[in-house]
């Protein structure tokens, strides 16, 4: 089970109940002009939103995935994260923090919890992809430990949830739990 994070705050699972707010929260965190109140904005290299209603469903109801919340005292998500087994390894990806509140500990307690999620399912490997240009993100994440494995995967543009206002490439970082 998820367990208590930063000042008891819980990280649950998401279920459907949550899926009008948490297509809110993370198309916030990435896109648009309240994701420029935050450090992790992709406004300005991809167009368009980054998530719907529609693909939130379809997330959660694969076994594979798991969303994770992050909920405050009056119970509003003010983070989330997407993780998917795949193979021996978990996939994080779609990780979403209130651009207001970050940089105040909730992206740090959802990472370290979807560190814990892959422990319990007997997963050693913790993978991730990131914008390559993204310098500031890439660093936060190597200093929880996240190394460039030295792949590069190019950003697919199949238009739904956006297309980039520039070539996009991917790297693929993980961390060893």
């Amino acid at each position: 089970m998820p367990s208590q994070k930063q000042n008891n705050m819980p990280i649950i699972k998401a279920t459907l109940a949550d899926v009008p707010e948490l297509n809110v929260l993370i198309n916030s965190a990435y896109r648009g002009e309240e994701s420029k109140k935050g450090w992790t904005t992709e406004t300005d290299l991809i167009d368009g939103i980054r998530i719907d209603e529609p693909m939130l469903v379809e997330y959660l109801s694969n076994d594979a995935i798991t969303l994770l919340k992050y909920i405050d005292d009056d119970d509003k998500i003010i983070g989330s994260v997407y993780l998917e087994v795949k193979g021996d390894k978990l996939y994080l990806g779609m990780f979403s923090v209130s651009p207001t509140l970050q940089n105040g500990g909730v992206g740090r307690a959802l990472i370290e919890e979807a560190e814990v999620i892959a422990k319990q399912l007997g997963l050693h490997t913790i993978s991730m992809t990131v914008i390559r240009t993204r310098k500031e993100l890439i660093s936060w994440y190597q200093r929880r430990g996240y190394a460039f494995t030295g792949e590069i995967q190019p950003f697919h543009d199949h238009g739904r949830f956006g297309s980039p206002k520039e070539l996009i490439e991917l790297i693929v970082m993980e961390k060893s739990v």
